[in-house]
């Protein structure tokens, strides 16, 4: 999924919010790229039953494009709040669902998923004054809770738990920041998945909500002054009334919020009334002596850095330190007036530098941590160090550097696997961060900076045997000879001979790296003796600069290309073959898995693309689909128009295409990639399918883009996805694969 500008510890995470393409529409047809399909195999154990898809009103709704016609016959799927919509979810529902129920194995699944997700998980520890807050999950909880505790090991106990705010647990913490003092905590609540958040603040020490309220807030970061009089934060005018979900947001501004004071008298800090794509991140460095501005521009990682004087004659005043968007800069932190700043300028993947603000000519900046073989992905400032958080071929790799340069170093890890936190700040004495792998559940780990070492703060335990396991790292050709890493997890024991159910995981975009992680669906589908593969495809990060550049704009057909080259490398070397192999993805990556099984849809045995932008034309009239022209290109140009065309999922539907089987997944609060683009993309296929598997559509309600959504609906969604892949790609659960009666590690 899309991550947003809020991602926090370490580098500033990029408004990623997005995907899609554009096209060309001739009544649900389109340009099928790619080999002829090939027929169906007859011989199957198991089939799906007999569907009667919902009627989807077909109009003559045509848009001219620079002179080219292109139809739109599913337009009204666009009002997602309409009568008729709303009509077609529930009836499409009904379907997917007697679909679903049908699976004899599905119950089974669900609580299997139930019983390994009933694990207690934490999230790295942030301390403030003498206090540590950290946020906890006791297996089942449908959001995680907030808690405190005195000491490194005093008692903790809750301060917030966001489940008593909805009956249906729909409602999340989707961010907070304690103050300087650990007194207080700005929160940031979400409803129903929507990216819209509603800022509050809680007294840590009486435990009692304050009656500071702060709306409209959207891809925000929270900076307390030192304090504690009151924080920085981003928001977007009110919308007008009904467009809350689809309206487009444009001219995000900077405000400070003044503690025990209403909204309305909240001060502007920083706004662009002649940039309305501008967006604006605040941070306060630790010394308490500026306001850090770091500006963006849609997902383009090229960004600006501007700052505030907090202190002496200057306050208030901003400075343009780093303007222009001509590289990525992200702010790690400073001495004085010397600011470390970690950017791909003159280094494609990446290097720490020292400005100094006084003579901030980049003649003068000086390396701190130069560009390696390495991609840098993030670095934090703390205690006495900085924490260097590279990849080697998408997998992580931790050095520590002196504010001199010296090298401190390797952080010893514990495997193949992906790590994040580091919070913490210059002066502290530890830090905490989080490891995991595909096999490893996420573990949060201590560093004594005195001691100079790690030690297990934090280990679940999951009711299965890692040692059963294994993960394989292997290098393929894509179509013009690019070679990309892609990652095998699975039982050991493997037989190579074709048979094996694979499930193909692809993103590829917005500078977005897929690393190693740990997840209990993928758990279970290997348990079913399932495969899990993830190609870390051109778009992404995974090598920097020129990587993301070869996969976005009028090259985002290479991603594509390198995620059919993952599959065609898994059938060659009989992993699997064309009828057990699924593909998935999620928002770009939904565009991805669209695009993929237009082009090559007898490559697949299944298809599974969720929140996915399949839309490629219109998407930036939605919300904050605009920032996504960066990637894609826009239809409005008419070079992009003519790229998009080309691959967007929507417009190259075939009739009387053989498909494979499809389960399309979306909600009905996403405003990130609203759902209108699944919705017009289930109607046409359900058209245009010219084989008898299956296009379903499961659209889940109260919820959104995926962020924080249920513990229960999560299960719920993992065991229709891997019921369904049980009939769609022809095969049965082992024989020793059963369900305890009760988790023997509860």
């Amino acid at each position: 999924m899309m991550c947003t500008r809020q991602c926090s510890v370490g580098r500033h995470a990029k408004l990623v919010i997005g995907a899609v393409l554009a096209a060309w529409v001739g009544l649900g047809a389109g340009v099928l790229v790619g080999k002829e399909p090939k027929p169906s195999k007859t011989h199957r154990s198991r089939t799906f039953p007999q569907v009667q898809y919902p009627p989807s009103r077909r109009t003559d709704h045509v848009d001219i494009y620079h002179g080219t016609k292109v139809a739109d016959p599913y337009r009204w799927l666009e009002d997602v709040d309409s009568e008729e919509t709303r009509k077609w979810v529930e009836a499409q529902n009904r379907v997917t669902f007697r679909v679903l129920e049908s699976i004899p194995e599905r119950e089974a699944i669900r609580k299997r998923l139930t019983q390994l997700w009933n694990y207690e998980r934490f999230g790295p520890a942030v301390k403030r004054g003498d206090r540590y807050f950290f946020v906890h999950n006791n297996g089942l909880q449908n959001q995680s809770v907030l808690k405190i505790s005195k000491g490194l090991h005093g008692d903790a106990q809750l301060l917030l738990d966001p489940n008593k705010m909805s009956e249906d647990g729909t409602v999340a913490l989707a961010a907070w920041v304690p103050s300087d003092s650990g007194k207080l905590v700005a929160l940031a609540i979400a409803g129903a998945g929507s990216d819209w958040r509603e800022l509050k603040v809680l007294d840590a020490e009486t435990r009692q909500m304050r009656s500071d309220r702060v709306q409209w807030v959207k891809f925000s970061s929270i900076a307390w002054l030192p304090d504690d009089s009151g924080f920085y934060y981003s928001r977007y005018d009110e919308p007008p009334p009904g467009k809350e979900l689809t309206g487009i947001n444009y001219h995000q501004k900077l405000y400070f919020h003044r503690l025990g004071t209403p909204q309305s008298e909240d001060r502007l800090v920083y706004q662009r009334p002649d940039h309305k794509e501008w967006g604006f991140s605040g941070e306060v460095t630790d010394d308490g002596d500026f306001l850090i501005i770091s500006v963006w521009r849609g997902t383009d990682p090229k960004s600006q850095i501007f700052y505030q004087p907090l202190q002496g004659e200057e306050t208030g005043k901003t400075v343009e330190l780093l303007a222009g968007f001509d590289a990525e800069y992200t702010f790690v932190g400073n001495d004085g007036p010397i600011f470390y700043v970690l950017t791909d300028r003159d280094a494609p993947r990446r290097r720490l530098v020292a400005i100094d603000i006084r003579r901030p000519d980049p003649s003068k900046w000086r390396d701190v941590i130069p560009e390696r073989a390495e991609t840098l992905e993030g670095v934090s400032y703390i205690g006495d160090r900085f924490f260097a958080n590279y990849l080697k071929d998408a997998h992580a790799m931790v050095r520590m550097v002196a504010p001199d340069g010296k090298d401190l170093g390797e952080l010893p890890l514990p495997g193949i696997g992906s790590v994040g936190g580091f919070t913490g700040r210059k002066g502290d004495e530890e830090t905490f961060y989080a490891f995991t792998g595909f096999t490893t559940p996420t573990t949060i780990y201590r560093f004594d900076l005195k001691e100079n070492r790690s030690e297990v703060f934090r280990q679940p335990k999951v009711d299965f045997d890692p040692d059963q396991y294994e993960t394989k790292q292997v290098f393929y050709r894509s179509k013009d000879g690019t070679r990309v890493p892609m990652f095998l997890t699975y039982r050991k024991g493997l037989k190579r001979d074709g048979n094996n159910p694979t499930i193909l995981y692809g993103y590829g975009g917005f500078n977005i790296s897929i690393t190693p992680s740990f997840n209990i669906g993928n758990l279970v589908w290997m348990e079913m003796g399932g495969v899990y593969a993830v190609a870390n495809l051109r778009g992404g990060a995974e090598y920097g600069r020129k990587w993301h550049e070869a996969g976005m704009l009028h090259k985002k057909q290479n991603v594509f290309d390198d995620f059919i080259a993952a599959a065609e490398w898994l059938i060659e070397n009989k992993i699997t073959s064309p009828g057990k192999l699924a593909i998935r993805g999620g928002s770009n990556g939904g565009l991805l898995v669209g695009a993929v099984m237009t082009q090559r849809p007898e490559l697949f045995g299944a298809a599974l693309p969720a929140v996915g932008v399949m839309d490629m034309l219109r998407f930036h009239k939605f919300t904050i689909g605009w920032a996504w022209t960066s990637e894609y290109g826009s239809s409005d140009d008419p070079e992009q128009f003519k790229t998009l065309l080309k691959y967007s999922p929507l417009h190259n539907i075939k009739k009387g295409t053989h498909y494979p089987a499809t389960l399309i997944t979306t909600a009905d609060h996403d405003d990130r990639v609203v759902p209108g683009h699944s919705f017009k993309f289930a109607a046409a296929l359900q058209h245009a399918q010219g084989g008898p598997e299956p296009v379903l559509i499961r659209i889940e309600t109260r919820a959104g883009h995926g962020a924080g959504t249920p513990v229960s609906k999560r299960i719920a969604e993992a065991a229709d996805r891997l019921a369904f892949l049980l009939v769609a790609l022809d095969f049965h659960l082992p024989k020793d694969w059963k369900i305890e009666e009760e988790n023997p590690m509860r």
